[in-house]
C-alpha cells in the first residue's frame, strides 16, 4: 500500500467523510464565477478552471483504477465554459462517486488490494489518497480565487472572507 496512507476501514465511514469533503468543494467551485476561470499562479500553469474541472474527471479516473464504475466524465471530456457548468458537473461525478463505493463495494472489499502507479495498493488506502488529492487541489484553487479577487468560503471554519 501508499506508504504512510491510513485506510478506510468501512465503506460507511469513507461515505461519511466523502459526502462531507466533496460538500465543501461544491461550496468552493460555486463561489467561481467565469471571469475567475483563467486565473492562474504563473504562466503556464494551470489556471482555476483546469483545476477544477480536473477535480471533477479525476474522481472517476483515479476510481476506475480500483474497478469502481459510474458514470462521469473522463480527462478527455471538454471542459465546460462556465463555472456553474463545472460545478454542476463536479456535483454529478462526486454524487457517483460515493454512491458507487457504497453500492458496489462491502467493507471487506476496501482490504483487496490492487496494481496501480506501479504499487501495490489496498481499496480504503486508495479512497484516502483520493480524499488527499481532492483537498489539494481545492486548496490551490483557494488561493487562486484570491488572486482573482473571490470571496473564498471556509471548509474547516470560517474564512478570512467570512469573519
Amino acid at each position: 500500500a501508499h506508504p504512510g496512507a491510513p485506510v478506510f476501514k468501512t465503506v460507511r465511514h469513507f461515505s461519511k467523510i466523502w459526502t462531507h469533503e466533496s460538500g465543501q468543494t461544491l461550496r468552493v467551485l460555486r463561489a467561481l464565477t467565469n471571469d475567475s476561470l483563467r486565473q492562474s499562479v504563473a504562466p503556464g500553469h494551470r489556471d482555476l478552471g483546469q483545476i477544477a474541472w480536473h477535480l471533477t474527471t479525476a474522481q472517476r479516473e483515479l476510481a476506475a483504477k480500483t474497478g469502481l464504475s459510474y458514470d462521469a466524465p473522463t480527462h478527455e471530456a471538454a471542459q465546460p465554459a462556465t463555472a456553474a457548468a463545472i460545478a454542476s458537473a463536479y456535483q454529478a461525478a462526486a454524487r457517483g462517486l460515493g454512491d458507487a463505493v457504497v453500492s458496489q463495494w462491502t467493507d471487506s472489499a476496501l482490504r483487496e488490494t490492487f496494481e496501480a502507479y506501479d504499487m501495490e495498493w489496498s481499496k480504503g488506502s486508495f479512497l484516502f489518497v483520493l480524499l488527499c488529492h481532492e483537498i489539494h487541489h481545492r486548496g490551490q484553487m483557494t488561493v487562486l480565487m484570491r488572486q482573482a479577487g473571490l470571496r473564498v468560503p471556509g471548509v474547516y471554519g470560517p474564512s478570512q472572507d467570512e469573519q
